[in-house]
């Protein structure tokens, strides 16, 4: 395997923090990260990664997958990757693609392994989640804790819901700062995503989350008041006819006592009797 700390030299580079660049370098952490896919039975035949900065972690990849995209957005980060692995590429083991990972077309994919830029690692995921693919992703900690939490805890919000709707999603290892190059200001964990379809029925989807997304904007509210106070975001004409056909116990909960289920039900009706705008 390359060595991390001769890839940054050999490029000639130094991660910046004003443009959310952290390389991961502990040689230890990025042979773990491509068999974290192995309890998943994933198929290894096209791995994608966002972010490839100097490259380890994509050398790590090329090792388990038999055909790896790398998407850099970094002009000169893509042509060393291009310059550094061109035997690779010329075997046709490797696409490097230049690019901002939510403006540009992915290609199909069967796993994804990537260390993701922390400023719009939500946006990422939520792009590679509907593929209902495995994923082995880097997030802040903070963020990590949030997508797995359960009802109840005080970690438990909207990113919960969404994230589990998709997928099972186990935070598997936590990165200490050292990790990088240069530390971040905060812990990093590793989340494991397994595509699976959620135990409860949605009828449209678009509009479950964007019902989740305003409920939790009232998380310190009960559920009557938060469908109440916010048809703005959920798009309801009739939000008093939904407080009206919902069950009372439902109507007295709050947001973060909601599992995903709850939420299912109550956006099912919602939309059976809020006249939700354009969905």
């Amino acid at each position: 395997m390359r060595d991390p700390d001769g890839l940054i030299a050999r490029a000639g580079v130094r991660g910046d923090p004003n443009r959310d660049q952290h390389f991961l370098v502990d040689d230890r952490v990025l042979d773990r990260l491509p068999t974290y896919l192995d309890e998943t039975d994933a198929d290894t035949s096209h791995l994608l990664e966002i972010g490839g900065g100097t490259g380890a972690l994509t050398d790590r990849l090329l090792a388990v997958g038999d055909e790896v995209t790398v998407v850099e957005r970094d002009r000169e980060l893509a042509a060393f990757l291009r310059e550094e692995f061109a035997e690779e590429i010329d075997a046709g083991e490797l696409t490097v693609i230049e690019g901002d990972a939510l403006e540009i077309d992915l290609p199909d994919f069967t796993a994804s392994v990537s260390n993701l830029p922390y400023g719009v690692s939500s946006e990422i995921a939520f792009r590679l989640f509907p593929e209902r693919q495995p994923l082995v992703l880097m997030f802040q900690q903070e963020f990590a804790e949030r997508m797995v939490a359960d009802p109840g805890t005080s970690e438990y919000g909207r990113l919960s819901v969404s994230s589990q709707h998709y997928a099972d999603v186990e935070l598997v290892e936590s990165i200490p700062k050292e990790a990088f190059s240069p530390p971040p200001a905060v812990r990093s964990a590793v989340v494991r995503a397994v595509p699976r379809d959620p135990d409860y029925a949605v009828e449209n989807e678009a509009f479950f989350l964007r019902f989740v997304k305003a409920l939790f904007t009232q998380r310190r509210k009960t559920i009557r008041n938060a469908i109440r106070n916010t048809a703005h975001i959920s798009g309801l004409a009739e939000p008093e006819a939904v407080v009206d056909a919902a069950d009372e116990d439902v109507l007295g909960k709050r947001a973060g006592a909601m599992a995903p289920a709850e939420f299912a039900a109550l956006a099912r009706l919602a939309r059976d009797v809020g006249e939700p705008g354009d969905e």
